[in-house]
């Protein structure tokens, strides 16, 4: 049966690679575009890691299985609590795979803790409730674990404050990420040479953290750009990627079809900030209070960054009593009004999108169930309305949730999710809002290197890439855009397996040697069922994902 090695490149790039390849500066990753077929991959709306990647790895759209962020909403309150691998509702490449008696391997994919008992190991993506590596919880076999320690040692994900990027920081941080690469290409080879595995699936998150915080030296046109000794950070991160490639396409049998996929693109972001609930409220559909708690929260949490190792910031806030879930809420919705209050947002800079606040659903709703569509309506059609000064739409689409999603799941998702007009082709920033204030604006020339919750001057592009070579693949060279669902049929495919029916996706046109055999769907959605985080899992998560500046502790 053909082999199938898939090698995920978080964030990556056609607009970096397709130059840095034809310029020789990616030999490997030239070779297979030149040999195999090649195009970009449309991500999720909005193109968040999550939701992306599990679409990737089971060729349906987040409604049906299940996966929209790495939080979601506590029915009936203002909390949110923490989505593993588990609330995944729909059989991923490797469950599909391993039902077929094949053996697998899945390294550090996104949204894969805790460890499935696939017929063959898994090591889990960087949503298990650690700090700085993978420990025995999140490797399956568990047995596996040791040998992984005496074959390569401490296995790191990019796991650096990313909060605070004053000087020495950007140092430290490219030091790390190159040092990932060099790490995790280890482990994948030494699991390639250790068995002949039938799949084995890594994916490289630094591809995406380098875009992030490096952008602005990259990009001179960038309006956030400052001469940089790091220019060439990102261009040395994607080279030491495609060098991981060379290694692990020379440790894997040649019998191999290999598939290059990113869950999103990457581009630079504007320096315009947007603040959606202080444009809610200058339109009279959000209120403020006091967010004296919220205020409190920061100022603690950002202490702590600033005075404490990485390694110990975990053990500090396991050790807070209050609930994990609440994290979140106080932060992101600390100063509201709710008696006062029709419609709120988040303000997730990588997820814009505004719920309403749902008598019934919300504990201190407002609107009432009956007016539900002409309420959203009423708000989509002041947030379409929303220009800055010289005229141009703030908000460059509004969505529906139906509009974007279909399945069980769809009422997981905020009742409009917004995609913000890029500003010159720069994305803007969405941050909260912190009270009464202007609902756009720009940031100063000391804001323009802030790190996580602060407006990154990189950000996530719906446009990623697939590149496909090696057994089974036509040498097709440049197909037109496919959709991310499509990745899991193809995959398929490529490793003999018939493509079930039912799914979202199809295998992508144009780039199979030969036509994939179709067959009824063996595993039915039924089989999965959600386990969630206990509550060590849940303090540890929330320690972990606090100190890369994902969430705010709670004071």
């Amino acid at each position: 049966m053909p082999r199938l090695l898939v090698i995920g490149l978080d964030g990556a790039t056609l607009d970096l690679v397709r130059p840095w390849a034809a310029a020789g500066r990616l030999p490997v990753l030239a070779r297979l575009m030149a040999t195999g077929a090649w195009g970009p991959l449309r991500s999720t709306l909005p193109a968040a890691t999550f939701p992306a990647w599990t679409s990737l790895v089971t060729g349906v759209n987040p409604g049906r299985h299940g996966v929209l962020d790495f939080t979601e909403r506590v029915p009936g309150t203002y909390r949110v609590r923490f989505v593993n691998g588990s609330f995944r509702r729909m059989p991923a490449l490797w469950t599909r795979l391993s039902a077929a008696g094949r053996r697998v391997a899945v390294l550090t994919v996104p949204g894969t803790y805790p460890p499935e008992p696939a017929c063959g190991v898994m090591v889990s993506g960087f949503d298990s409730p650690l700090a700085t590596a993978i420990d025995g919880s999140f490797v399956h076999p568990r047995a596996l674990y040791r040998e992984i320690q005496r074959a390569v040692g401490r296995v790191p994900f990019a796991d650096f404050q990313e909060v605070t990027t004053g000087p020495g920081w950007h140092a430290v941080a490219l030091a790390r990420l190159l040092e990932g690469v060099e790490r995790r290409t280890k482990l994948a080879a030494w699991l390639l040479e250790r068995e002949r595995w039938d799949a084995l699936m890594v994916v490289f998150g630094e591809s995406d953290t380098v875009a992030h915080h490096f952008w602005r030296f990259h990009d001179p046109r960038s309006p956030r750009h400052a001469p940089s000794p790091f220019a060439g950070a990102i261009a040395r991160v994607y080279a030491a990627l495609d060098r991981a490639l060379g290694a692990l396409l020379a440790a894997a049998p040649p019998d191999t079809a290999v598939a290059i996929v990113s869950d999103h693109g990457s581009g630079g972001a504007s320096d315009r900030v947007v603040h959606l609930n202080r444009r809610l409220a200058a339109g009279g559909l959000l209120a403020f209070r006091p967010a004296t708690r919220g205020r409190v929260a920061g100022l603690v949490r950002a202490a702590a960054l600033r005075g404490v190792p990485p390694r110990l910031q975990g053990v500090l806030v396991r050790r807070a009593p209050a609930a994990a879930g609440r994290l979140e809420g106080i932060y992101r919705l600390a100063g509201i009004d709710w008696s006062r209050t029709v419609a709120y947002s988040e303000e997730l800079d990588y997820h814009p999108s505004v719920w309403l606040n749902l008598r019934g659903r919300e504990p201190e709703g407002v609107v009432a169930p009956g007016a539900y569509a002409a309420t959203r309506e009423r708000v989509a059609a002041a947030l379409a309305a929303w220009r800055d000064e010289a005229g141009r739409p703030v908000v460059e689409r509004v969505w529906r949730r139906e509009e974007l999603y279909a399945g069980p799941f769809v009422e997981r998702a905020p009742d409009l999710v917004l995609e913000l007009a890029p500003v010159d082709g720069y994305s803007p920033s969405c941050l909260p809002s912190a009270g009464a204030g202007p609902a756009l604006r720009r940031l100063v020339p000391a804001e323009h290197g802030g790190g996580k919750g602060r407006g990154m001057n990189g950000a996530h592009r719906q446009l990623g890439l697939f590149v496909l070579a090696g057994a089974g693949v036509r040498p097709a060279g440049q197909l037109a855009p496919a959709d991310i669902v499509d990745v899991l049929p193809t995959l398929l495919a490529l490793a003999g397996e018939p493509v079930p029916g039912g799914l979202d996706g199809r295998p992508i046109a144009g780039a199979l040697d030969a036509p994939p055999r179709s067959a009824p769907d063996p595993l039915a959605e039924a089989a999965l069922a959600p386990r969630p985080f206990d509550g060590d899992e849940t303090r540890d998560l929330a320690a972990r994902l606090a100190a890369l500046g994902y969430l705010e502790p709670e004071a």
